[in-house]
């Protein structure tokens, strides 16, 4: 696999990787064709799994290169980490605020940003895609940064954190299509709602890629970003999400902690 995507270049790279991140989101979507519904024990199982991913992603793949890059490039590490780490959260705190999205398993009234009149499975969507941007940011800024050169940067790190982004993209493609067709809608619309949540990945992807090409100096603060950005989707959703029935929270609590070892691994191992 690193043989292969070594041949292209760092935007072309970041392209394929998120459209294995889409990919994956759609076959999240496509379980619409074998269930009408998913038990609930199992949906919380994989919003769990998905948060231990992306904390582990967070820091193996971006905030820990981050700060050694800080250091490399002579800037304050703690300073670089703090001021991109919260600018990625704020960020996300300013789309959640603005854009209208509805969180997977709430009444429409329940809906967030500006009110509008758009409908429930619009709503549903935008919810996930919200928290497809950082994701598809964070691998385009991987790849960006090992075509930087920077020692801290790999390109089997970068392939892990697409891998652990895709694993962790199929319970929200699920998310988003199970619930549309619990609530009558048809098969393949339910699952082209549930995929279309992903396909802001490449573009983010892409967008991540080039812009730190162009401004290879705030790549630092472009990882710690990213990280930012999915630390606060995990915090404000995934896990409250993946929590919400008592019963299951020391079954979520571990399948957590197991997707974060098998993040932690990939990335280790790979990068």
């Amino acid at each position: 696999m690193i043989d292969f995507i070594q041949q292209f270049g760092p935007i072309t790279q970041a392209f394929i990787a998120t459209l294995f991140t889409w990919g994956v989101t759609a076959a999240g979507a496509a379980l619409v064709f074998f269930f009408k519904d998913v038990k609930p024990k199992v949906m919380d199982s994989m919003l769990g799994f998905a948060a231990g991913v992306m904390i582990a992603a967070s820091f193996w793949s971006l905030l820990a290169p981050g700060i050694e890059m800080a250091e490399n490039l002579g800037h304050i590490p703690w300073l670089t980490a703090v001021i991109g780490f919260m600018s990625g959260g704020i960020f996300m705190r300013l789309i959640d605020k603005f854009l209208p999205h509805l969180h997977p398993g709430l009444s429409i009234d329940k809906s967030e940003g500006v009110k509008t009149s758009w409908q429930r499975s619009t709503l549903l969507v935008l919810a996930i895609t919200l928290h497809n941007i950082p994701e598809g940011l964070a691998v385009g800024v991987a790849f960006g940064a090992v075509a930087a050169g920077l020692p801290s940067a790999t390109i089997g790190g970068a392939i892990a954190l697409a891998i652990g982004i895709g694993i962790q993209n199929f319970p929200e493609g699920a998310a988003v299509s199970m619930p549309l067709r619990r609530e009558g809608m048809g098969k393949w619309k339910s699952f082209l709602y549930g995929q279309g949540s992903g396909f802001v990945e490449p573009i983010a992807g892409v967008f991540g890629a080039m812009f730190v090409l162009k401004m290879q100096n705030i790549l630092p603060y472009a990882l710690c970003f990213a990280a930012g950005a999915m630390i606060f989707v995990v915090v404000e959703e995934l896990i409250p999400e993946s929590q919400r029935n008592y019963a299951n929270i020391d079954l979520v609590t571990m399948v957590t902690m197991v997707g974060f070892s098998v993040m932690m691994i990939l990335d280790v191992s790979l990068g």
